[in-house]
């Protein structure tokens, strides 16, 4: 675990890793902070003002028309036979915990007629790099919880899906308001709506945090991670706290 990234690996790959981490600790943590300021939560049964919009046949045809007539790449919608149309939706990733992956540890035959290694089944764990994006070509009937599945497909994350969540993020009057998708809801349905700026309407996969939490969910290898990372905030906590009050003592001195 990097004391200045919190980049987290297996301790014989440390040498195989190459990262700056050479910049001041909390020196990459004011985009985020000030984004938290103006970040809204709503309520994951209010449904937003997209969801409530009902479209014909002739109207999705229109709507269709009109978004690919709006994006400047080739990531077109189409209209199927069936009435049903396919796209892509763009998916950040911001994940404040680690997710697990499988490793394969080869171990050495016994017995000399065998020919091929045995493998054992491990996971390790590491962070989702910030900013990570990835797009997903999906169909207009596919759910929130199936982009998610295969979200963590395309990452071979092999955590429970139930621990991450699919928000709605858009702007409005300068303000940033994220919305939970509820299971069932169909995000391409939402991209249609919407159009295609991002600024309108975004997709952003997360952590679900759905109030207390089931430690007993999580394997050993997690809980020890989830320890290293909760030492590394409490002492970055004290550290901004000891210097807040520092420069408080200090601009008492000078007054003095």
């Amino acid at each position: 675990l990097s004391p200045d990234c919190s980049f987290t690996c297996h301790y014989r790959c440390r040498a195989l890793v190459r990262l700056d981490c050479s910049g001041p600790p909390g020196a990459g943590d004011e985009d985020n902070g000030n984004e938290q300021v103006l970040e809204k939560d709503t309520n994951v049964d209010e449904p937003s003002e997209w969801e409530k919009t009902e479209l014909d046949q002739a109207q999705v045809e229109q709507r269709i028309k009109e978004y690919n007539s709006q994006i400047n790449s080739n990531l077109f919608m189409s209209l199927n036979k069936d009435g049903s149309y396919t796209g892509f939706i763009k998916v950040q990733l911001k994940l404040v915990r680690p997710v697990s992956v499988p490793a394969t540890k080869r171990v050495p035959s016994l017995q000399a007629g065998r020919p091929h290694p045995q493998g054992v089944k491990r996971r390790t764990s590491f962070y989702l790099p910030k900013g990570t994006v990835k797009h997903l070509h999906i169909l207009s009937h596919t759910r929130a919880s199936e982009v998610i599945d295969a979200l963590l497909r395309k990452f071979t994350v092999i955590d429970n899906p139930r621990k991450f969540a699919l928000f709605e993020r858009s702007e409005k009057d300068d303000q940033v308001y994220l919305r939970k998708l509820g299971d069932d809801e169909q995000p391409l349905r939402l991209r249609l709506l919407a159009g295609p700026s991002e600024k309108v309407l975004s997709f952003i996969l997360k952590e679900n945090e759905t109030g207390e939490v089931n430690w007993d969910a999580f394997t050993l290898p997690e809980l020890q991670n989830f320890l290293l990372i909760l030492q590394r905030e409490e002492e970055e906590h004290v550290r901004r706290l000891r210097h807040r009050y520092a420069r408080c003592r200090q601009k008492m001195q000078e007054a003095l």
